[in-house]
């Protein structure tokens, strides 16, 4: 399963390799070490040096912070088709979150010694990486704007799109099962809100008809969600 994980085809899945020649990626097959990590691992803390990055092939990895009165922030879940770590090893800062297995994951740990030195080689690369970095980017203004612009009813109707787009791309069908493997307190951390404000507001999309749940099953209608996540300024 390692050898047919290591294709082009593979490794250009993942958003940082997007932009990546063959043979530059066969170079990133070349220094990739396949790694398991248990439920409840710490992978990783704030503050430690970033000496390697993370790209995900299955289960779930949490980062988070401990706030000054020692309570866990949930910043973000990343699944399968993630990549973590990268910052780090791109600015050579320290880790700026925890990184701690939610359940069994694997995935492959590529070194900053051997990730930098391909870039040096690789102005093509390097330039894609650039691209990379300014989509992440993009991804964080979106967020805060999220937060900052919307209430709470689109910032959920928001979040349910984007993790469809991540699975069906940005052109979505009239409608899309979801099943998410996060909690409404999960949800609360990423959307900026609390747990019962979130269970309203799933309960208004469910009213508004823009979702339905059914054993663990999100069944999402697409144009009721796009109208609750841009509502009209009238």
């Amino acid at each position: 399963m390692n050898e047919i994980n290591k294709s082009a085809a593979f490794w250009r899945s993942f958003p940082i390799f997007e932009g990546f020649g063959k043979e530059t990626l066969g170079e990133i097959a070349g220094i990739a070490t396949y790694r398991k990590w248990s439920a409840g691992t710490v992978i990783f803390q704030r503050g430690d040096e970033g000496t390697y990055l993370i790209v995900l092939v299955t289960g779930r990895i949490k980062l988070s912070l401990i706030t000054p009165q020692g309570k866990e922030l949930s910043l973000r879940q990343l699944e399968a088709g993630s990549v973590l770590g990268e910052m780090a090893i791109l600015d050579g800062q320290p880790r700026s979150a925890d990184a701690t297995a939610v359940v069994a994951t694997e995935g492959y740990v590529i070194s900053k010694r051997d990730f930098l030195e391909i870039l040096m080689r690789n102005p093509t690369a390097a330039q894609a990486i650039i691209h990379y970095l300014c989509t992440k980017l993009r991804e964080t203004t979106e967020q805060l704007e999220t937060i900052a612009l919307y209430d709470l009813d689109a910032r959920v109707a928001r979040f349910f799109l984007a993790t469809l787009r991540n699975i069906h791309g940005e052109e979505l069908p009239e409608s899309a099962n979801l099943q998410l493997s996060l909690s409404q307190t999960e949800i609360a951390s990423i959307v900026g809100a609390s747990r019962p404000k979130i269970n309203r507001s799933i309960l208004a999309l469910q009213e508004a008809g823009a979702i339905r749940r059914n054993d663990g099953i999100i069944h999402c209608h697409i144009g009721r969600l796009q109208n609750i996540a841009e509502p009209d300024d009238d």
